[in-house]
């Protein structure tokens, strides 16, 4: 392939495929979900053979490309119209977190784990699992955060909110995940496993093992969460 029919290709293959990502619209774009994800590496793979490999012809490379967008731009539309359809090709939201209790099972179907539960929550100025009410994780990928009405934004004058250094700890500590004691943690906030085991006790809960999900809060009082009996 010699240096001009390479540029020639380049940028061929640049100027189609903005033209033919401005046809598909902004949601590839803007909600990366099942079958957009699928649809973007498809078109970017073509393209990308349409610019370097001389084993595709210009030709059947512009009409791979055509005929992807064209396919993309028709499922789109059965997306929009038909709502069995929607379901098949991006999913339901899933409810991972209701009424401040953990959905053990919705975490499994999305295939998160706790710690990437608060991460996502995090990103979300969300620092303590106890503050939220609702958490929805999005068919494109993102989390939807209710926090819980005491949690809602007001001014710190309105709620007399306590200044920083009125707190024992800079912010809510995971300590228990999954029925194991984070001990790295506890050392961090000069804890130890028995102080554990004797806040558990005091909520009735007679084992580590019993609970899904603990975090030490600012206040050094400890949040948790157990377990769903009936998983299986």
């Amino acid at each position: 392939m010699s240096t001009m029919d390479l540029l020639l290709r380049i940028t061929l293959s640049f100027f189609t495929l903005l033209l033919l990502t401005r046809l598909m619209g902004r949601k590839e774009l803007a909600q990366m979900t099942f079958f957009n994800f699928v649809s973007a590496i498809a078109i970017g793979s073509i393209a990308a053979n349409l610019a370097v490999s001389p084993s595709l012809s210009t030709q059947n490379g512009i009409m791979a490309l055509i005929g992807w967008t064209f396919f993309t731009i028709v499922m789109g539309f059965i997306d929009i119209n038909s709502r069995a359809a929607r379901k098949v090709l991006e999913g339901n939201p899933l409810v991972v977190i209701q009424n401040g209790k953990i959905l053990e099972n919705s975490l499994r179907s999305a295939r998160l784990d706790v710690d990437a539960l608060t991460a996502m929550l995090r990103q979300k100025n969300v620092f303590s699992l106890m503050d939220v009410d609702y958490a929805i994780f999005e068919t494109n990928g993102k989390l939807s955060v209710m926090k819980k009405d005491y949690k809602q934004f007001v001014t710190k004058g309105d709620m007399q909110i306590p200044s920083p250094d009125q707190f024992n700890f800079p912010i809510a500590t995971q300590v228990v995940s999954d029925g194991k004691i984070n001990k790295k943690n506890l050392t961090k906030l000069n804890l130890d496993e028995k102080w554990v085991e004797q806040q558990l006790q005091q909520a009735g809960v007679h084992s580590v093992s019993k609970v899904f999900f603990a975090e030490v809060q600012r206040d050094g009082s400890l949040y948790i969460d157990n377990k769903d009996e009936n998983i299986h």
